[in-house]
């Protein structure tokens, strides 16, 4: 038996798997479904770009047909792996702003508004340019300037400022906004995962048992004479074989925005209409497990380069060969998406940025699953505060199926999401035509021409946006009794279980979401032993 067991060892779970076990007296058992994260891709940054295609780490999910674009279903890349998305993503450092997290508490999420989630943010970082009032340097999670960037990564800072925005050298420093280099992830120039910072450092701890090819099936509570019914343990197979592991304490649910509401809703928890169509007992209505469901959504702006300085042409195997041999240096060591802005559009109804870039210098069409001749450089651009939401449903009660993803994206009455769209394209196009990139400027390849009016960019738009990785939301904290789980994370209508990952977000945040899943996770672990009430 285990004083703890913990559901999906991605960006949260690691977390939690460290500090819960910190305790030598308190057993932990860490369920992965994936496998380790042994693949040298993983720990290359610039290996990203081959981890896309590769179905042995990534959960590879679509949504339904999209009805606001074309009907098309989106791609979904989700890490299964240990580390979860922190082992696959772009390795951007971004927290949001103080008012994303102040707005979660006047929203019900009691205490956890900026001042209060600051500390474990600066708990979790070990920044390479030292402490200060926002930053931590003490912490397990490296974070670290671009040992190599792209001259095409300058250009677009340049053009920022060449547009009228700011230079920022910090994103996650005083003031968000203006055109930069992104601090990444990373330690000696080598991916530092959620596995890496949290979980490899303690895999001696002789109180933590990981299990790897861990499908989760079910968590199972003791029957109720009177009362809630309390969580007492969680089935599972691996190795072609079924468990059921016993928790005395509590069960911490980490799959993320789409497989925690999943499981909660094949446990019994969700809405019982539903969960009776597919033949489950219900063991608590919550109508809202699955819902609230919010992402950012991106448009890419591509153009062809007039310099064969790109990251296209570039070989794959000079680039490992390199960086293996040269001591975690070159284009090896870039995450590909080097460069950012945080900029506040005409239609910012606050002082925040309402819109965020990631630029690659590199061609990258259906997140670079679609590879395209030449050489020429992307600009990532996405509204940062959606109206939009959507919600995750079962497909069946078979927990090796995937669940249905309705992202519902552009889907806000108001078409607000739809105008903010077409305002981060037509931002790109006008960073795109200034004179830094006059040496580098060939021909437009998405969209065909840089003159489209706002009728035609909606349509480009529908054809192409795609997802850029940071669904939250769907089992939602706060303070009213409809939320899926209280402010101290505890799910609502049972004992002895937690949600601990960015689906209990209330709203997302101003940027990527790694980093406040981290910051969830340390907190969630000084709910759970008692160091804060």
């Amino acid at each position: 038996m285990y004083d703890y067991i913990i559901i999906g060892a991605g960006s949260a779970g690691c977390v939690l798997a460290n500090r819960l076990s910190e305790d030598p007296a308190c057993k932990v058992l860490l369920l992965e479904a994936g496998p380790r994260d042994w693949h040298p891709f993983i720990h290359m940054p610039a290996g990203l770009a081959k981890l896309v295609g590769k179905k042995g780490v990534n959960w590879n999910y679509d949504t339904a047909p999209e009805p606001q674009l074309n009907n098309r279903p989106m791609w979904w890349p989700r890490g299964k792996v240990l580390g979860g998305s922190s082992s696959i993503n772009a390795m951007c450092y971004i927290r949001g702003v103080p008012g994303d997290y102040d707005d979660w508490a006047a929203q019900g999420a009691t205490g956890w508004g900026w001042k209060q989630v600051l500390p474990f943010f600066k708990r979790s970082e070990h920044n390479e340019r030292g402490g200060d009032a926002l930053h931590g340097d003490q912490g397990p999670l490296y974070v670290s300037d671009l040992r190599y960037t792209n001259p095409l990564s300058q250009a677009f800072i340049d053009a920022g400022q060449q547009a009228g925005y700011p230079r920022n050298r910090d994103f996650n420093g005083a003031q968000q906004q203006g055109f930069g280099l992104y601090q990444v992830t990373q330690k000696d120039g080598a991916r530092c995962s959620a596995a890496v910072a949290y979980l490899h450092p303690i895999r001696e701890r002789h109180n933590l048992t990981l299990v790897t090819g861990a499908q989760a099936s079910r968590i199972t509570f003791d029957p109720a004479s009177t009362g809630a019914q309390r969580a007492n343990g969680v089935t599972y197979s691996a190795g072609g074989k079924a468990f059921h592991q016993v928790a005395t304490r509590e069960v911490l649910l980490s799959g993320g925005a789409i497989n925690s509401p999943q499981l909660l809703m094949l446990s019994g928890i969700g809405p019982a209409q539903h969960l009776r169509r597919h033949g489950i007992d219900v063991v608590f209505d919550a109508p809202q497990v699955g819902e609230n469901l919010q992402d950012h959504l991106d448009i890419c702006t591509l153009q062809h380069s007039t310099q064969r300085v790109t990251y296209d042409r570039v070989s794959d195997a000079k680039i490992a060969f390199d960086y293996y041999l040269r001591g975690h240096s070159g284009p090896g060591s870039s995450n590909i998406a080097e460069a950012g802005a945080f900029v506040r559009s005409r239609f910012a109804p606050d002082d925040r940025a309402d819109i965020q870039f990631h630029f690659v210098p590199a061609m990258l069409d259906d997140h670079g699953r679609h590879r395209l001749a030449g050489d020429g450089y992307t600009a990532h651009a996405c509204f940062l505060r959606p109206r939009s939401r959507g919600r995750i449903l079962l497909a069946s009660a078979n927990a090796g199926d995937k669940a249905r993803i309705e992202a519902n994206y552009l889907s806000d009455a108001e078409g607000f999401d739809l105008k903010m769209m077409v305002e981060c394209a037509k931002i790109t196009r006008d960073v795109f035509a200034q004179k830094a990139f006059d040496a580098y400027r060939g021909a437009p390849i998405f969209p065909a021409r840089n003159d489209l009016s706002d009728a035609e960019l909606v349509e480009f738009i529908r054809a192409k946006a795609e997802t850029v990785y940071h669904p939250v939301g769907t089992c939602r904290m706060g303070s009213d009794d409809a939320s899926v789980v209280d402010p101290q994370l505890r799910v609502r209508g049972v004992e002895g279980l937690r949600v601990i990952d960015a689906s209990v977000m209330p709203t997302l945040i101003g940027g990527n979401t790694n980093a406040p899943t981290m910051m969830i996770a340390e907190r969630a672990a000084d709910l759970i032993s008692g160091r804060m009430a």
